[in-house]
């Protein structure tokens, strides 16, 4: 078994259904599309597979943040009993929208979904699960929610203080979101691009 192998156990991701059913379920097509971590990898969103019950001492993860300068982390706690203004919080995290930093999500506790565009604009569904950690580069098109479990307890961090601030789509005017597109949406061989504004 190769390392992405044991990534898969933790991060799994797909193609999402045009359903407007309960965002924290599945949304799978039919047939069920799913999509390799290399596939993500393409449209810049990495993924490790860490040690979740010793993230304190774990060295692994002490090596990635130095190796990418995380200097800033914290917890973020999702549930109806920890988050304040909840319901409010959980409809902004689904509202698309992008940063003009990486979003580094590490869960060490429960799940959840990361939605992110594909090279064709269409919705791919991450599943984090614990001992999961992806990065979402800045200017990538996304959105978060809860899965049915209705939990989860991810690290956040960060290149020295950080900024949460979110853009809702579209704002592709922003420096952050152009270099993304130059960076992996408008390589050779990556398929058509759409415009993001039309």
């Amino acid at each position: 078994m190769g390392a992405s192998d044991q990534r898969e156990e933790v991060i799994q991701a797909w193609y999402m259904d045009d359903s407007d059913e309960d965002q924290r379920l599945p949304h799978h097509r039919e047939p069920k599309e799913f999509v390799s971590l290399d596939k993500l990898a393409e449209l810049g969103v990495l993924s490790w597979r860490l040690d979740a019950d010793n993230y304190e001492t774990d060295e692994e993860l002490k090596k990635i943040r130095e190796e990418r300068g995380y200097s800033y982390m914290d917890f973020c706690e999702v549930c109806p009993e920890k988050l304040p203004n909840y319901e409010e919080k959980i409809k902004n995290f689904f509202e698309e929208h992008l940063h003009t930093d990486e979003e580094i999500r590490y869960c060490v506790a429960g799940s959840g979904y990361f939605d992110v565009r594909d090279h064709n604009d269409q919705w791919l569904r991450v599943w984090l699960k614990k001992g999961g950690m992806i990065v979402l580069p800045a200017g990538i098109y996304h959105r978060f929610t809860l899965d049915t479990n209705n939990y989860i307890k991810a690290m956040r961090l960060f290149v020295g203080d950080p900024i949460w601030t979110p853009y809702n789509r579209p704002h592709d005017h922003l420096p952050a979101r152009k270099e993304y597109l130059e960076n992996f949406l408008q390589k050779e061989g990556s398929g058509q691009v759409v415009d993001a504004a039309a």
